[in-house]
Order: structure tokens, then C-alpha cells, then sequence
């Protein structure tokens, strides 16, 4: 990509909207003009937004089951979904879990695998998230060794065993359909979750040890769906400092004040609450609890999510932005990248200002996405 001055547009810097132009060299935005001038009069300049957490790229991997063999193929599609979605950054979150097929070791281990050797291709940034169900006890041994071969750096831990019905002797609801995904039998998919259940109280000292372990790789690490203040303590005391989607304000309280990041998913913004009735992200913002807004299951959300907190005044269009880009930069530890001041990669989202529609992207100073009449300024 040559050097570019890109002027005319109203331009999100860390204190608010500007008309100063961008400049961009080498990939980075640099504080003089260096190239040729492009007028984005009628748009808006943001930074590139940075995902913390989404698995809406399981739909491109296998639309159906068995449909996709050709892993690369499916990271290609989606990268252009997350380009045409303004996202440079993207972490992407694959399970490994009880529940199998699509969330099984086998699947997981072809994913990083794909992740790992398509990366240099893309203009878009991709990395991996292992979410790793914390009652596996047998994969503990082996899991280090498998996080350095898939080039994982970040590992979320979840529990979603359904332990109250298991306990009380009921099946699992979606049982069916689970043991349909997995492979399973019906019966033999539920023993399978009542061996699991049976070994809960080896889980705490275990996971002690595994996540010491991964401690020592340096594996950034977090918690999904805490609960509790104690619970939150106990995952911070291990060493994992991210709080993914907690599900209430006590445990989202306790992680904030205890310096760990604090993590919502945009469609819980979109939607104006939780699809399953947890808490509330537009609530928690308002708190100044959240740190990131993530795009869980749904790509376009960030945007959407940024600009209506913005337009119900939850706070100032920088401060919401900030959310979707500086913000779950930091998390990761990524501080080139987040806001559009000099020396930062250019990674750049152009909005239409009207429609406020994606219409470009760049990942340091290259073009991911492009369309509609903001081609023909770049192309004069």
C-alpha cells in the first residue's frame, strides 16, 4: 500500500471526533503528510475494531456437518466477513469439550492447525482462543504441550456441565441433539457427562496445577460466566485475569476492582440484554465496569454496539469506540494497535457517515475490504 494522507473525513481520536487528517507510512500513522492526498469528505475514520472473542466463524468451517474439509478455505471466507465488518483484530475462539464434534479435540486440533498455517496469508490479524471445559481431566497432562503445537496464546476456561440436573438424577436438556452432534448414543453421551460430573472435586487442585503450568508458557488466561465474587477470586488466584461474560454485577464488581479485565459481548448491547437473561452489558458500561465489548457470536455487533451506546448517550462516541478497540487491545496486550495516533499501526475502519456502513478497512496501511464510491477516491 503507498503512503496515503487521508483528509476531509471527521477522524476518532482518543479525546474525540477531529478534522485532522491521517497520515499513514510504512503501515503505521505517522504525525506529517507523506503521500498522496485522498479526500474522505462524507466519511468517518475510526480505529480498526479488535476482537476479543467470537465464534461466528464456525459457520464458515462447516456450514453443515461433514460439509467442509478445507479448513483454509473457510478462515478465507471468514476474513472477508470480519473485514466487511471493520475488524483488523481477531481472536478466535474454538472449544474443546465435553460435548464433541464441532467442539471436540479432533475439530479443535484441525482449526488451530488451519489458524496457525493460513495467518500469513491474510491481511487480517487472527489469533486463537482454546475455551477448554475445566472438567477434562484427562487432556490436563497433554494440554501444555498441545497449546505450544497450535500456537494458542490465550486460554478461557469454561464449565457447562448442567451439575444441578445431573445431581438430581434428570436428563440434560438438549440431550438428543448434543449426543446427534458428538456421535453419540443418547445413553452413552449422558453416562459420559455423569463421569465427568462424578469427578468434580479433583477439578480445583488440578486446575491449581495446570494453570501454574501455563503460567510458566506465558498463556494469557480468563474465566467465562462468572457467578460469584469467590468464584472470580479463585480463577484470579490462579492467574487468570480475564472475566468473560460475567453473569452477574457482584462477580463483574469483583474482577474490576481487583484490576482484572472485564469482558461483554456487543450483541448483549444490540439486543439490550442478554439472549439468556444474564446480565446486562449496556448496564454494566453504565457502571463503568466493562473493559471490552466482544462479538461473540455475531460480527457486525461491535460497530452496531459502539455506535448506539454513543447515540443513547451511555457515554461519548470515544469513550464507546474505545470499547471495541483500545480497550480489548490492551486486554490481549496488543499496544500498537487501538487508537489512531502516531506511531500505531494503521489499522483503520472508514464508515460511511450517513449510512455508517462499513466502507473500508485497513490492517497496517493494506486494504482488507473496500467497497461502493469510496473505491473511486482511492483509484483517481
Amino acid at each position: 500500500m503507498p503512503n496515503l494522507d487521508l483528509t476531509g473525513a471527521q477522524v476518532l481520536l482518543p479525546d474525540g471526533l477531529s478534522d485532522a487528517p491521517v497520515s499513514i507510512a510504512q503501515g503505521r500513522i505517522v504525525d506529517a503528510p507523506t503521500g498522496r492526498a485522498v479526500d474522505l469528505n462524507g466519511f468517518l475514520v475510526l480505529p480498526g475494531i479488535v476482537d476479543l472473542h467470537g465464534d461466528g466463524f464456525e459457520r464458515h468451517l462447516a456450514q453443515r456437518r461433514g460439509a467442509m474439509k478445507q479448513m483454509d478455505q473457510g478462515l478465507v471466507a471468514c476474513e472477508a466477513e470480519l473485514a466487511a465488518n471493520g475488524i483488523t483484530t481477531a481472536v478466535l475462539a474454538q472449544f474443546v469439550s465435553w460435548e464433541g464434534g464441532m467442539r471436540g479435540l479432533d475439530f479443535a486440533d484441525r482449526v488451530f492447525a488451519a489458524i496457525r498455517d493460513v495467518n500469513s496469508t491474510l491481511v487480517t490479524d487472527l489469533h486463537a482462543q482454546l475455551r477448554f471445559e475445566t472438567h477434562l481431566l484427562d487432556l490436563f497432562d497433554e494440554l501444555p504441550n498441545r497449546i505450544a503445537d497450535w500456537g494458542v496464546g490465550y486460554v478461557v476456561f469454561n464449565d457447562h456441565l448442567p451439575h444441578d440436573r445431573l445431581e438430581a438424577g434428570k436428563l440434560p436438556r438438549r440431550l438428543n441433539g448434543q449426543a446427534l452432534k458428538a456421535g453419540r448414543s443418547p445413553e452413552k453421551h449422558h453416562n459420559y457427562m455423569l463421569e465427568l460430573h462424578s469427578r468434580r472435586a479433583d477439578v480445583p487442585a488440578a486446575l491449581d496445577d495446570l494453570c501454574a503450568r501455563l503460567t510458566r508458557q506465558g498463556i494469557r488466561m480468563g474465566s467465562h460466566d462468572d457467578a460469584t465474587a469467590e468464584g472470580r477470586a479463585r480463577w484470579r488466584g490462579r492467574g487468570a485475569h480475564v472475566a468473560e461474560f460475567p453473569e452477574t454485577i457482584e462477580a463483574a464488581e469483583a474482577a474490576h476492582n481487583a484490576g482484572d479485565a472485564v469482558l461483554m459481548g456487543s450483541p448483549n448491547v444490540v439486543r439490550g440484554g442478554s439472549h439468556n437473561g444474564n446480565l446486562s452489558a449496556i448496564d454494566l458500561i453504565a457502571m463503568g465496569y466493562c473493559d471490552a465489548l466482544a462479538s461473540d457470536y455475531h460480527y457486525p455487533s461491535p460497530r452496531r454496539a459502539a455506535l448506539m451506546l454513543a447515540d443513547a448517550g451511555v457515554c461519548d462516541l470515544a469513550q464507546a469506540w474505545h470499547l471495541v478497540s483500545a480497550g480489548p487491545a490492551a486486554v490481549l496486550g496488543l499496544h500498537d494497535r487501538g487508537v489512531l495516533t502516531p506511531g500505531k499501526r494503521a489499522d483503520i475502519v472508514v464508515l460511511d457517515a450517513e449510512t455508517r456502513r462499513v466502507a473500508a478497512t485497513f490492517v497496517e496501511g493494506r486494504v482488507s475490504y473496500m467497497s461502493g464510491p469510496i473505491a473511486e477516491r482511492f483509484v483517481r
